[in-house]
Order: structure tokens, then sequence, then C-alpha cells
């Protein structure tokens, strides 16, 4: 009864687990930079992908569907912080877009549930975007320098901890 919206909820799954996968591929590597605030962006993010892939399938389970669990995507080897956050502002924005088609699909199909879950997502999506949209803007402002507070910041703190006995 309702095939295309179980497909819609599959694809969404897919571009979701590509962007966990990416997101957590860029928090390892923002780690490793010291990069901490971009470090916890990324892994924030990725949870909260992670729990609008468990949105996606309850809802795909309800309408009595089968939940694909395949990427869509591999992650993409970038260990430069600016075409991170260029990349996760694109992949936001794509999914934003996305999801606004695929809810109006989902009311011409008579799903009105699938329709506000996609909604729902929207408005995640796009603050994800913004959050971003934001780091960007912050790194085009302050250059070099704000990558290298963070990275000062992280071992300020780390050399504070007092050693374990």
């Amino acid at each position: 009864m309702h095939e295309k919206s179980v497909a819609l909820l599959n694809q969404a799954i897919g571009d979701e687990l590509t962007a966990v996968h990416q997101y957590m591929y860029w928090h390892f590597h923002c780690d490793d930079q010291g990069f901490d605030l971009l470090a916890g962006l990324f892994k924030r993010t990725a949870i909260e992908e992670m729990l609008h892939i468990e949105r996606l399938a309850e809802r795909i389970l309800f309408l009595k569907g089968e939940v694909e669990m395949v990427a869509s995507d591999p992650v993409k080897k970038e260990t430069d912080v600016k075409n991170m956050l260029e990349m996760a502002a694109g992949m936001e924005q794509n999914s934003a877009q996305d999801y606004n088609r695929m809810a109006m699909e989902c009311a011409q199909n008579a799903d009105s549930q699938s329709k506000q879950l996609f909604e729902e997502l929207v408005a995640d999506e796009e603050r994800h975007y913004d959050q971003y949209d934001t780091e960007l803007d912050n790194l085009g402002r302050f250059g070099a320098d704000y990558l290298a507070l963070q990275s000062i910041e992280r071992a300020r703190t780390r050399g504070a901890q007092t050693p374990a006995e």
C-alpha cells in the first residue's frame, strides 16, 4: 500500500548512513589534529543522524516494509578542515532539499505521517547546515588562528590534568 513511502524512507536511510560514516571519519581526523570543537560537532551530528535512521526504520516497519541498511555513498577521504566543512554544509543542504521533496511525494500518496517525519528531518538538517555554515564563517574570518585556538585549548586542558596514580 505504501511502497513508494517505504522506498523513500529507505533512500533516506542510505543517505543518513553515508552521513554517519562521513561525520565519524571527520570526527576522528579533527580529534587527531587537536580540533576538539569541530571533532565534537561532527560526532554530535553523526549521533543525530543515527537517531534519524532509527525514526525512519521505525516508520518503515510500521508500514510493514523491509529496512535496507545500505549506505548510499562511500566515505570521502577528506582531511582538510575547510573542505570538510564545505562538504558537510553541502550534504546538509542537499538532505533538506531531498527531504522536502520526499515529504511532498508522501503527501501525494496519502501518507501524512511519513510526510511529517520528513518535514521534521528538514528542520534538523537545516540546523546542521547552519552550524557548519557558522564554522565556515569563523574559519573565513579568523583563518588558521581559529584552528590554532582549538589546538591550544586542547593542549592547555590536557596539560592541566593530573596524571592518574
